[in-house]
């Protein structure tokens, strides 16, 4: 392999001589061998869009020339574009608060400018990494501000798949609103009620998560570039200062502000331990939902059975015929992530020191990853699971008639005691509470009609969208 070299403050080394990244994220590449993975195309398209914003603003600030900055631009440009995504080899996990990962950046996009104007890969003559790519900028501002950045582009497939999985929840509520179901607490029978509130219920619970989510994503907006190195603003002009972030999010396409105080904002990450705590909160939610949808569908014959969904695919190598409610399974497996990570990045924030938190880092790579899987369960839960659930309403029926818990309704006539007594003999004698109550001649036959009507009993809640 033919190479060129390169120099830093560490010294010389050999780089690929084709190579569009250099010296410094060449040495990140050999001292993080951590996931073995590529950073985020989101996060890296956003960093990539920050160096563009910065070189038509120091342009126009007169500081930086022309033409480099135009080479800079049409560099990034290409980088947003897919063209060297095979250059960034540093690993999402990394030590120096970013430093590898804005370095990396510098140096594609340097080394792509230097061949728009005629130059060489590594010789910077024309376009240099730090001077001019990295004008006016540090890794202190410019990685945080692509991190949040980044969770304003992942927060609108989550959100959008929310909404979606909200409408699913709510139809189905609607399909569902005349099956008599029996309601359990502590998995034991409780009162009767309808299968249709059970899934309103759901679609309330998930409009809480999309509206807690929301929440939280605003303070995404506020951004510390233009902070510099720890919120001082060395090394940036007057005039960088007050339109890198209007310009910034001219090209984002987002409502981006400077935060009012840099230095807070530079060394505190407070906000994206909120993001993730309401990640957490709706990754909890998506779980404790798909929990109740495996019991509501467990047997089929040795089950409750309420529900049935749909078949997707086999459920063992070796029984014959069964299917597993493999979708609810992979949504639960995808919270366990999340609410791991949300550990992970509350640890991480709380361990920065002084002026800057090194491990921003970690919590990008697990916030991202976070989001990402967060959105893909809940597009598979929709789409292989909630439209295609339907009811056993026959069964429904059956269980509700003879569960003892509906001898709750006869406390305003017979009493609590004698109520309990009733509903114990039940499940001794292995008889139905209605039985009971005609043979002893406690009620009239129509009156207990009245008083176990199974959509009295249910009580459904009002509708609404």
């Amino acid at each position: 392999m033919k190479v060129r070299m390169e120099s830093d403050s560490i010294g010389t080394m050999a780089v690929p001589e084709d190579a569009y990244y250099g010296v410094q994220a060449n040495r990140a590449q050999q001292n993080f061998h951590i996931t073995g993975l590529k950073m985020s195309p989101d996060f890296l398209k956003n960093l990539a869009l920050i160096k563009k914003a910065c070189a038509i603003v120091n342009c126009e600030a007169g500081l930086l020339p022309a033409d480099k900055a135009k080479a800079i631009e049409q560099a990034a440009d290409e980088v947003m574009g897919g063209d060297f995504d095979n250059a960034f080899i540093v690993d999402p996990i990394q030590g120096g608060a970013g430093t590898s990962a804005n370095m990396n950046m510098n140096e594609v996009i340097a080394n792509r400018a230097n061949e728009i104007l005629g130059g060489k890969r590594g010789a910077y003559d024309r376009v240099h990494p730090n001077d001019h790519v990295n004008m006016a900028q540090s890794t202190n501002d410019v990685i945080p501000t692509a991190g949040k950045m980044t969770v304003i582009s992942l927060m609108k497939p989550l959100t959008m798949e929310l909404r979606r999985l909200e409408r699913a929840l709510y139809q189905k509520g609607i399909e569902f609103q005349d099956v008599i179901k029996m309601g359990r607490t502590q998995l034991q029978d409780a009162v009767p009620m309808t299968l249709g509130d059970t899934f309103l219920g759901y679609a309330s619970m998930i409009h809480r998560c999309t509206a807690r989510l929301e929440t939280a994503g605003k303070e995404m907006h506020s951004i510390n570039l233009g902070g510099t190195a720890i919120g001082s603003g060395i090394n940036a002009s007057s005039y960088y200062e007050s339109h890198i972030a209007g310009r910034l999010s001219r090209l984002f396409g987002e409502y981006l502000t400077q935060a009012d105080d840099l230095f807070d904002a530079t060394e505190n990450l407070d906000s994206f331990v909120e993001v993730s705590g309401a990640l957490k909160a709706c990754a909890v939610s998506l779980s404790k939902m798909s929990n109740d949808l495996r019991l509501l569908s467990s047997g089929p014959r040795c089950g409750l059975h309420e529900i049935m969904l749909p078949a997707k695919q086999n459920g063992s190598s070796i029984m014959p015929g069964k299917v597993n409610p493999v979708i609810p399974e992979v949504v639960t497996q995808a919270a366990f992530l999340v609410m791991g990570h949300d550990t992970t990045i509350a640890m991480a924030a709380e361990a920065g020191q002084m002026e800057l938190n090194a491990f921003e880092p970690v919590v990008f790579y697990q916030l991202f990853e976070s989001m990402t899987a967060l959105t893909g369960a809940i597009q598979t839960l929709i789409d292989n699971c909630i439209l295609g659930i339907k009811a056993d309403k026959k069964h429904c029926a059956e269980l509700e008639a003879g569960s003892v818990g509906i001898a709750t309704a006869l406390c305003p006539y017979l009493g609590y005691q004698k109520s309990a007594s009733i509903a114990k003999q039940a499940l001794r004698e292995n008889r139905t509470v209605r039985d009971i109550v005609l043979s002893e001649g406690l009620m009239d036959a129509d009156m207990l009609d009245k008083v176990l009507e199974p959509k009295k009993l249910a009580k459904s809640a009002p509708m609404s969208a």
